[in-house]
């Protein structure tokens, strides 16, 4: 039998680092929750990936960083990243879980990434 998951349920409390659980994995797709409280990327770092990437805001808000300037996301505002666009997350709510759901795709979805949110 198939059972619900719910996006919102054991989301952790103490995180030193933001969670990026692989919801789905599939050829050329792979389907994430991603975690922040208070997170941003390193100072000076940029993700630039090689694979697109679709994401979107479930709760809480985020800065992301593009060499064209930032762009505020809240609830329920979503992006699609193309490849190899250069971007960080900048900022993500201090008080209170950001939830995302990150949909990677293309042809390097399903290999293993280094970094994490909204990347």
């Amino acid at each position: 039998m198939i059972n619900p998951t719910n996006l919102y349920d054991q989301l952790p409390h103490h995180m030193p680092q933001e969670v990026v659980e692989t919801l789905v994995r599939a050829t050329d797709v792979r389907i994430e929750r991603i975690i922040s409280h208070g997170h941003a990327s390193p100072a000076n770092f940029w993700y630039d990936q090689p694979q697109h990437e679709w994401v979107i805001v479930l709760r809480g808000g985020a800065r992301l960083q593009f060499e064209e300037g930032p762009i505020e996301m809240k609830v329920g505002d979503f992006l699609n990243i193309p490849a190899d666009k250069k971007h960080r997350v900048d900022w993500t709510t201090p008080d209170e879980p950001t939830v995302w759901l990150g949909v990677r795709y293309g042809d390097s979805a399903t290999g293993d990434q280094s970094g994490s949110a909204a990347s």
